[in-house]
């Protein structure tokens, strides 16, 4: 087991039935892709989130209906609420007047100060914190022309003048965040604001792209910031299922050791000596052990060359053969069942462990 992570003490920060900061565990994000406006679909999707490990969600409020759907919305979920506006500052307003338990603003594309301190003075009163959201791609241009292009210490500047700013509107229920498609930019600009606030900060990176490219984009940058105690709450951004996104974040924080319970499957890459169609098999244990509440290590291995041998740190796990294969525990050879019972056969041991 590796060195384990010593994490900067930041704020406690309330959101809704959560906390996050000071030693509180590294919280999953998501986002809804529903409209909000549709309120059946986006409690739908939001319920599927919170099955699969979500555990702070977040939704666009680009109109005055989808901040008044907010308060239906909430009647139909666990998790908290996190309202996501740009621009106009009555959105932010509405959004926490229907129940929003946290809002993410970027004060730059909000306005006048006046705008803003509105939005700060409704969130003093309700209790509401404010994640302060500064991306790459938004940087102002003087800070831009200072640094001579988009720089860390750019968005590091960026975001400190924002959460000055509205603390002394009187308002410190402050998380930051501050995101970059560029992983190297974004994980030095989580360096050096460390250093320099005790807010809890919102991790990711921004636009990482689709899921292959996405995943592994994120699990760099995100993995980097964490390793050095850095992140109070994490969202993998990626352009596909939301669903997608919970899975990846529960594997970045298990391999952490920031995260304990879940099923880990590991599987071989397949060689010639495969007999069966390990891909499929592989991704269908994967999907099959989310939702199961142990913390196991499963292995789904191509052939009996490789299986309980290879995969003997295992608790349990399936080897293909011809025709049937074989489920073994702890290395050890446990009962040959036919091919096509093997998915069926490990869940069956997978829900009665431990009996």
């Amino acid at each position: 087991m590796g060195e384990k992570i010593i994490r900067k003490n930041t704020k406690e920060v309330r959101i809704g039935n959560k906390v996050i900061g000071g030693q509180n565990p590294v919280l999953i994000q998501s986002m809804a892709n529903t409209r909000t406006e549709d309120v059946k679909g986006t409690i739908a999707q939001i319920q599927q989130l919170t099955s699969a490990g979500c555990e702070i969600v977040r939704c666009a409020v680009p109109t005055m209906e989808a901040a008044e759907a907010l308060g239906e919305i909430k009647k139909g979920i666990t998790i908290p609420l996190v309202a996501d506006i740009h621009f106009d500052y009555r959105l932010a307003i509405a959004a926490m007047e229907h129940g929003a338990d946290k809002i993410r603003i970027n004060p730059g594309n909000i306005g006048a100060k006046e705008k803003i301190q509105a939005v700060v003075d409704v969130a003093k009163d309700r209790g509401i914190p404010i994640r302060v959201g500064v991306n790459s791609g938004s940087l102002e241009q003087e800070l831009i022309e200072k640094y001579h292009g988009v720089t860390a210490e750019g968005i590091v500047e960026s975001a400190l003048d924002k959460t000055h700013m509205i603390e002394e509107m009187g308002y410190r229920n402050l998380v930051i965040s501050i995101k970059s498609s560029d992983v190297l930019l974004c994980v030095k600009a989580h360096e050096l604001i460390a250093d320099k606030t005790d807010y809890p900060l919102h991790v990711g990176i921004t636009e990482s792209g689709t899921l292959t490219s996405g995943n592994i984009k994120s699990a760099m940058g995100i993995g980097m910031i964490l390793r050095q105690g850095i992140g109070d709450t994490i969202r993998v951004s990626l352009t596909g299922d939301p669903l997608e996104e919970i899975k990846s974040a529960k594997i970045i924080l298990r391999m952490l050791g920031l995260r304990k319970g879940g099923v880990e499957v590991v599987s071989c890459p397949t060689c010639g000596r495969t007999q069966i169609d390990l891909i499929r098999l592989a991704n269908q244990v994967e999907d099959m052990a989310c939702s199961i509440p142990l913390d196991l290590k499963v292995a789904v291995m191509g052939c009996v060359v490789n299986g309980p041998g290879e995969a003997k740190e295992a608790d349990i796990g399936i080897a293909g053969g011809v025709g049937e294969g074989l489920i073994f525990k702890h290395g050890e050879i446990y009962k040959k069942v036919k091919e096509e019972e093997l998915l069926s056969a490990l869940q069956y041991e997978l829900l009665h462990w431990g009996e």
